[in-house]
């Protein structure tokens, strides 16, 4: 398997953790990350804040996830390029426990087709609509409700096309568009638990959150709320 490491050169602070990544991952290389604030390099991205899809996403995009969800669409693209039949992805925040990487991996080569997309997230926090297989304490699952982040993820060459194809307009950040399964039509699974973890605060914090004062907090916050129970209508199913 080809792995790739999203990151922005000009990030040195994350470049000690990608030199790690690069190590950890099974045949990795770097992908360089498509700036947000940069006006140009995001210049012929379509977007409709929201609107594009139902349930209507409550919240305008941010320059940063506008660059983060074309720098996945860059790896997606790779994928197809290269002639891949799978490609991990990875964000330069990851970090991985390599022998529960190695066994993840395996569980993952052993049932995976190009049709799937497999989450390893930090957070063991999906229910299983159907768990497909499991390696001692490691469960491959289908989940009811698609988790968020895509700090690392296998992707197989058709669902990558399917992707690409699904998001030539965007309206949304990648993970909470890649939750919209119905719309996709790419099922999501999820391999937990994986041993990855999310060091962003190691290597100088998050480049997508921005700070809100209290009031704006409780307001995203009932947002977020009603946008999380219309999602719930729309689970997976096995």
């Amino acid at each position: 398997m080809r792995s790739m490491i999203i990151h922005m050169s000009g990030s040195s602070k994350r470049r000690g953790n990608v030199d790690r990544l690069l190590r950890d991952l099974p045949a990795a290389e770097v992908v360089e990350a498509v700036d947000g604030r940069d006006p140009e390099q995001i210049a012929g991205v379509q977007r409709s804040d929201g609107t594009l899809f139902s349930p209507h996403y409550p919240f305008a995009l941010r320059p940063a996830e506008i660059g983060v969800f074309q720098s996945h669409r860059r790896c997606w693209q790779r994928i197809l390029d290269a002639g891949w039949d799978f490609g991990l992805i990875a964000e330069d925040d990851l970090r991985v426990d390599p022998a529960r990487l190695t066994r993840a991996l395996r569980l993952i080569e052993r049932h995976a087709d190009r049709e799937m997309y497999v989450r390893l997230p930090v957070k063991a926090r999906e229910t299983p609509a159907r768990v497909i297989a499991e390696d001692g304490d490691i469960r491959l699952i289908l989940p009811r409700i698609i988790g968020l982040q895509c700090i690392c993820q296998v992707v197989g060459r058709h669902a990558a096309e399917r992707l690409l194809a699904a998001t030539d307009r965007i309206d949304r950040p990648v993970d909470t568009f890649l939750q919209m399964h119905w719309i996709t039509g790419q099922p999501i699974h999820a391999l937990l638990p994986n041993g990855n973890a999310e060091v962003a605060h190691e290597i100088g914090g998050s480049t997508i959150q921005t700070r809100t004062g209290a009031r704006g907090k409780l307001a995203r916050e009932a947002k977020r709320t009603l946008y999380r129970a219309r999602l719930h209508l729309h689970p997976q199913r096995a």
